[in-house]
């Protein structure tokens, strides 16, 4: 398993962690912005990584980025999601597709290997069908931002 798969699965891992927290609703992002460091180094404390140091720049990375984004992300899928909305879905399929949103909007990785990850990610921590769930909802995801590129 590659690094950056590593480090998508600690930042998988750490907003999970997160989502337990109770979120003022005024502060929001800001307040996930100051706490998801501390989340992030319980988590590495609790598994063996090799390699952290490159696994947690690069689930640092993702995190640092797409907190101060999460409400249009979160938009973004409850969008796609046609029956469910965003705070009624799985919370491992939630937050490994604000992951896969995420990269899709601010990264230059191209959206095959972002949903191609996200599947992959959704066999190791969540349920049967979320795979084909998550696949759904980053495809629509993917036909739209392409479509406003064109």
């Amino acid at each position: 398993m590659g690094l950056r798969r590593k480090g998508r699965e600690l930042a998988l891992q750490t907003l999970y962690a997160l989502d337990f927290i109770e979120q003022d609703s005024y502060l929001g992002e800001l307040e996930w912005s100051n706490l998801y460091i501390e989340k992030l180094e319980d988590i590495i404390k609790d598994i063996k990584l090799k390699n952290k140091d490159k696994i947690v720049e690069f689930a640092d990375s993702i995190l640092k980025e797409l907190i101060p984004h999460l409400h249009d992300i979160d938009e973004m899928i409850d969008q796609h999601s046609n029956k469910w909305k965003i705070d009624k879905l799985a919370l491992i399929d939630r937050n490994i597709m604000r992951i896969a949103a995420y990269e899709m909007l601010c990264t230059t990785t191209p959206h095959a290997i972002v949903m191609d990850e996200a599947i992959e990610i959704s066999k190791k921590f969540g349920s049967e069908s979320s795979g084909k769930f998550i696949n759904g909802i980053l495809n629509a995801i993917s036909k739209e931002l392409k479509e406003k590129d064109d």
